[in-house]
């Protein structure tokens, strides 16, 4: 079981003080999960499948910044990780109604005592099992648990479940996409699940706003440009061209997530944990306990990022999202506002943002908490669902949401996107620049990177504004051989 509350850090220290550093930047948002890759979660997907309504998606990615030819080892998940997606269907900003679990074991096989590789082509890796899977010398295999309140829980597995390994390359793996659909399970639950290596669908010009948004395109995009949905900006640099991450996609029927008395509108977040005790025996072994604390979660997405102090971001991570009311003087002053005030000499308002405490931490709007900067009130940072809302289709999805526009700069709303839900192609980035800089209040400059959609997505079954369209919903990762990165000046 997950110990809660997550107050104390003394074991995530320990549990991280044995985690291997990350290899690249990333999404290491917090200064101890940054030590911690397995266990950093850079991305939550929640929304409806435009591929069938009935159903719902729940994305995680971790691993962040994967450069594709990190040989010989790539890039696995963690078995003493305890990955976690948890959902709130009756709206009590308590998201333990639903909890689907991801348990990986991993296993060396023959002849890994001959080859200095985890991946060889004698012959090549066709298949994830059985003939044509020789080459696969390091193989993860993984268990989905589903748990309910009240109820015991049960395995939605209907046999053995492989992870898709990293893309090494096309002499090893020479039908990369072929292989990785092999990693689409059905669950009993009617719904399907994959667990692998992917494109990172995050674009962003990363170190351009991290070094005090100084981002090389914007940062207010023209009315034409903006409106774009297929094309970066002139200038504008994705920091996340090239690179992978490792994804765990399940897919839900739309009547399991179902609330009482039918209710639709469910609030989802991820969470990592790692074991509280880890016991080092005399023969080397390590023995984990089964009690689990806390490392990282994410709900909305740049909440930690941009909206937590420094001095609390490890401590965010630790605590479940039902206690987010200690953190409330964050929303209600954000320095994000503050410091696109103090470099671009603007007037964003920068204290009492109830309309950030409503957007992001409630399901409706409430009384005023600001002013007082405190409440009683469970407020939560849960990424919020509505699953009567019809989905998008793929080609026509529209980055901004609700604030998209065409070229004249008339609306041209998309609901279906974040945050209502969340979308691997929603620019996460230029809508949150514009909400702290008080969209909801009223109308605010066309604030962005210029980074429009992920232009480096590979493979085939991908649209023109980068999105894949089939489960898992995204695209397939670069290979390690020929991955390529679009730098500053560099024509894509």
């Amino acid at each position: 079981m997950k110990m809660r509350p997550h107050t104390a850090l003394t074991a995530t220290l320990l549990a991280l003080a044995l985690a291997s550093p990350s290899f690249a930047a990333s999404h290491r948002e917090a200064p101890l999960i940054a030590l911690d890759p397995a266990g950093d979660i850079t991305d939550f997907y929640a929304f409806r499948s435009p591929e069938d309504p009935s159903k719902a998606v729940l994305v995680m990615n971790v691993i962040p910044g994967q450069e594709p030819s990190s040989a010989p080892n790539y890039f696995n998940f963690d078995d003493q990780v305890l990955y976690e997606i948890e959902i709130d269907n009756n709206r009590d900003n308590v998201a333990e109604d639903i909890v689907y679990q991801v348990r990986f074991t991993t296993e060396i096989r023959p002849p890994a005592d001959f080859f200095a590789l985890s991946y060889v082509a004698v012959p090549p890796i066709t298949v994830l099992n059985g003939s044509g899977s020789e080459g696969l010398l390091l193989r993860q295999r993984y268990t989905v648990t589903e748990t309910r309140r009240g109820q015991e829980p049960r395995d939605l597995g209907q046999g053995v479940m492989f992870a898709v390994p990293s893309n090494v390359g096309p002499r090893t793996m020479p039908h990369y996409e072929v292989l990785a659909a092999q990693g689409v399970y059905p669950l009993t639950n009617g719904g399907r699940v994959f667990a692998g290596q992917r494109d990172e669908t995050f674009y962003l010009d990363l170190g351009g706003i991290f070094d005090t948004l100084n981002v090389h395109a914007g940062p207010i995009l023209s009315t034409s440009d903006d409106a774009d949905d297929t094309r970066n900006v002139s200038g504008a640099v994705d920091a996340f061209s090239g690179f992978n991450v490792n994804t765990i996609a399940i897919e839900v029927p739309i009547t399991d997530l179902l609330g009482p008395h039918g209710n639709a509108l469910i609030g989802a977040y991820a969470t990592t944990s790692r074991p509280k005790v880890t016991v080092l025996k005399k023969d080397g072994r390590r023995e984990h306990s089964e009690r689990f604390i806390q490392i990282a979660r994410m709900g909305n997405p740049l909440v930690n990022e941009l909206i937590i102090p420094t001095t609390e971001k490890d401590r965010w991570n630790a605590v479940p999202a039902e206690k987010e009311g200690q953190f409330l003087k964050a929303y209600c002053s954000p320095s994000l506002a503050t410091a696109i005030n103090l470099v671009f000499g603007t007037p964003f308002p920068t204290a009492n943002r109830e309309d950030l405490v409503n957007v992001l931490l409630r399901y409706t709007p409430g009384p005023a908490v600001c002013a007082a900067g405190e409440t009683k009130e469970r407020l939560a940072d849960l990424l919020r669902l509505n699953l009567t809302q019809d989905p998008t289709p793929v080609g026509a999805q529209k980055r901004l949401g609700i604030l998209a526009h065409d070229a004249a700069g008339n609306s041209t709303p998309d609901p279906a996107a974040w945050p209502n839900g969340r979308r691997p192609n929603d620019d996460v980035v230029d809508i949150a620049l514009r909400v702290v800089a008080g969209a909801l209040l009223g109308p605010v400059p066309y604030l962005g990177d210029g980074v429009n959609f992920n232009s480096g997505a590979s493979g085939t079954h991908v649209t023109a504004n980068g999105i894949a369209t089939p489960f898992p919903f995204l695209p397939t990762p670069h290979d390690g051989r020929d991955r390529r990165h679009v730098d500053p000046g560099e024509t894509p």
